[in-house]
């Protein structure tokens, strides 16, 4: 194995494709030097944080008090695998894309006239019975009229798993409930993900 001293490698004609190595060879980069691409036009790098989707809630919904409510996300942002279904509310692994992805979700809840909310969380849940992510707000005394609450995290989610996005709210007068839907292009309720690059 010899070493090839230059500071220039440049294709014969002066364009069109340098390659380095061959398949199945491996191009290191020694500890310590620094590789410059920035002005460079990068194809093939890395991938694509993909599947991923958003999905919202176009109207709201008015739950019950006291009780565990899955939100009906029945609006798309964006979907880039077609694994989320607006008529079930729930994003759905597609086959072969298993792995670790990073979700969200955020309700905006509203006590209506009042500001009685007393206790309020949100949860993403898989296969319909697994707790994934939990947040949630304790206000005892100090109720406010709404809150928004968010909810993030970097899950492990198999082919086939499908998550989905519930709500809890606690409003000590009954005053009436809701989970807020979109107004014009700002989005109130939501849930939305997008698979790591591993």
């Amino acid at each position: 194995m010899g070493t090839i001293k230059t500071t220039n490698i440049e294709t014969i004609t002066g364009s069109g494709t340098l390659t380095l190595g061959q398949s199945g060879e491996t191009i290191s980069v020694p500890s310590g030097a620094t590789l410059d691409l920035s002005s460079a036009t990068q194809t093939g790098v890395g991938g694509t944080n993909t599947p991923a989707f958003e999905g919202y809630s176009t109207d709201g919904q008015a739950p019950s008090d006291s009780t565990e409510t899955k939100i009906e996300l029945d609006g798309e942002s964006f979907d880039t695998d077609s694994a989320f279904d607006t008529s079930t509310y729930r994003f759905t692994v597609p086959s072969g894309k298993g792995g670790k992805y990073f979700v969200y979700g955020n309700i905006a809840v509203d006590s209506q006239a009042l500001s009685s909310i007393n206790f309020a969380y949100i949860k993403i849940k898989k296969n319909g019975s697994t707790d994934l992510l939990l947040s949630y707000y304790n206000f005892q005394a100090n109720q406010p009229r709404d809150v928004a609450i968010l909810v993030h995290g970097t899950v492990t989610l198999s082919d086939g798993d499908y998550i989905e996005l519930y709500g809890f709210l606690d409003d000590v007068s009954d005053s009436g409930l809701d989970f807020k839907g979109a107004s014009g292009t700002s989005l109130a309720t939501l849930m939305g993900g997008y698979k790591i690059i591993e």
